[in-house]
């Protein structure tokens, strides 16, 4: 699949964003390195703590069909916003290696990488005795 296919399926998936209170909606697409992509979008929640962001959506519904290797991440905004601290963490923890294409609504992105959005991330190496 190439960058742009996975930008197009973030951008899809953002069209299924529930965002009644920020109107900001976001769309993640992960690659699996089997070739399988698994969609996110974000899910606000009255109770705003309660909230997930698209990339933690389409990683941990990854994770529940078994999936554990990723070899890149498209997000998908009106903007290109990058992925907030939350997300850059898991995205540490499940795919440290990934790439990240962030785009914004017309489907143009930046092209990036999980270590570079999160220099010196907490890795489970640093959970060791």
């Amino acid at each position: 699949m190439t960058p742009a296919e996975l930008v197009q399926q973030a951008l899809m998936a953002r069209t299924r964003a529930y965002a009644p209170y920020s109107g900001y909606q976001v769309g993640a697409a992960v690659l699996t390195i089997e070739g399988d992509v698994v969609l996110g979008c974000n899910v606000e929640n009255a109770a705003y703590p309660a909230t997930i962001c698209a990339e933690r959506v389409a990683l941990t519904a990854a994770v529940a069909q078994g999936k554990r290797q990723f070899t890149a991440i498209a997000v998908a905004t009106r903007n290109g916003g990058s992925p907030c601290g939350a997300c850059r963490q898991v995205m540490m923890e499940l795919g440290p290696d990934m790439t990240v294409y962030i785009a914004d609504a017309s489907g143009a992105y930046r092209t990036t990488t999980v270590r570079a959005l999160l220099p010196d991330g907490f890795e489970r190496d640093k959970l060791a005795d």
